[in-house]
């Protein structure tokens, strides 16, 4: 999968140091993932939530982090949209970020 944009991954772990590990872990996977439907994510991922356009939650580092992300099948992109803490989640509306 292509994945649109790793700087947002970056900027977060700089803020958040214990982060970076399990983000590059989970930026590694889904980069040599081949995803074409919402189960080949399932089969990987079992906690991901399927939201409204396109979306899907990661539940980052015992879920202590989420990460936001358009994913176009089609085309083979993944969109980060969003990358925060648990309560940061809590304040967005993931189907429209």
């Amino acid at each position: 999968m292509h994945i649109v944009s790793r700087k947002a991954l970056r900027e977060f772990w700089e803020k958040y140091p214990d982060s970076k590990h399990a983000l590059q872990t989970w930026y590694t996977s889904v980069k040599h993932s081949t995803w074409k439907n919402p189960s080949d994510i399932k089969s990987t991922y079992h906690t991901a939530s399927f939201l409204a356009n396109n979306r899907v939650v990661f539940n980052i580092k015992g879920n202590q982090y989420r990460i936001v992300v358009v994913v176009q099948y089609k085309f083979g992109n993944v969109f980060i949209r969003f990358v925060g803490t648990h309560r940061e989640y809590d304040r967005i509306d993931a189907t429209t970020i």
